[in-house]
């Protein structure tokens, strides 16, 4: 597969941390898009210094609108018909690029790659986060992203097929508890809003059993006990997500009623 012939695709924002290595680590590829949203860190001057040197990057600003609608917006630019989608906080590995240039794929194929996720620069092999395929490399032609607003995904077709690399990406989830609080805070809002569009049945003990079950899931069935702290804090988080994506989901629902 020629690495020209396909065209990456990222939605940034506040990414000044980690979005210059990310680019660089994509300068194999035929053309960049990457569209900013409402940043308020060096997240653009960034690209734009990185333009200096890779030309075939064409950067673009739009407001939120959901990272299904923002994606497809991306794709809607890219000139080549294969695409690869990436994170700013992701590199694509140099292992991957090669596997990646060895194979031929058909167009309703859909490559998967294993993530690597660290946590203060730890690989954790744990709570659910190894082995983390995501679909990433996809033909246009064959398959586009949903409507939602977070945790968007490929839509899928039955002649779509799955293809899983060896090599893929290294995502560097996060080196503070802020942040990690402040993204949780963020995507819950999110999915709780996706939820409430499609008339999910939530409850305060739904919330409750879904923190408990996620915990115990993540800390002694995932083996995040492996881990010490950073296991007990990546499975409470996750217990935490759980929790408060039902809960303000329950809120908005007995204010939409009493409204």
């Amino acid at each position: 597969m020629d690495l020209k012939q396909i065209s990456v695709i990222m939605i940034v924002k506040n990414a000044q941390k980690t979005l210059k290595a990310c680019l660089e680590s994509l300068q194999e590829f035929g053309e960049i898009v990457l569209i900013e949203n409402d940043s308020n860190d060096d997240t653009l001057k960034i690209a734009y210094e990185f333009s200096k040197n890779y030309k075939n990057i064409k950067i673009y600003q739009h407001k939120f609108i959901g990272f299904g609608p923002l994606k497809n917006l991306a794709i809607s630019y890219a000139s080549n018909d294969w695409i690869f989608n990436i994170d700013a906080d992701e590199l694509a590995k140099k292992e991957f690029l090669q596997e990646l240039g060895q194979i031929e794929p058909n167009k309703e194929d859909i490559i998967a790659l294993p993530r690597e996720n660290l946590y203060n620069g730890e690989w954790i092999k744990a709570c659910g986060w190894w082995p983390d395929h995501v679909m990433r490399v996809f033909n246009k032609t064959h398959t586009s992203f949903n409507e939602n607003l977070v945790h968007e995904s490929l839509i899928l077709h039955e002649d779509s097929k799955k293809i899983k690399l060896q090599n893929g990406l290294r995502h560097f989830t996060c080196d503070q508890m802020s942040e990690i609080i402040s993204k949780m805070n963020l995507y819950t809002s999110y999915s709780a809003q996706e939820k409430f569009k499609y008339n999910k049945k939530p409850s305060a003990t739904k919330a409750i059993l879904r923190f408990i079950f996620t915990f115990i899931k993540d800390y002694f069935f995932r083996k995040g006990f492996l881990y010490g702290y950073k296991g007990f804090v990546i499975a409470i988080l996750n217990a935490n997500g759980a929790f408060f994506r039902y809960m303000k989901l329950y809120d908005q629902v007995c204010k939409n009623e009493k409204d």
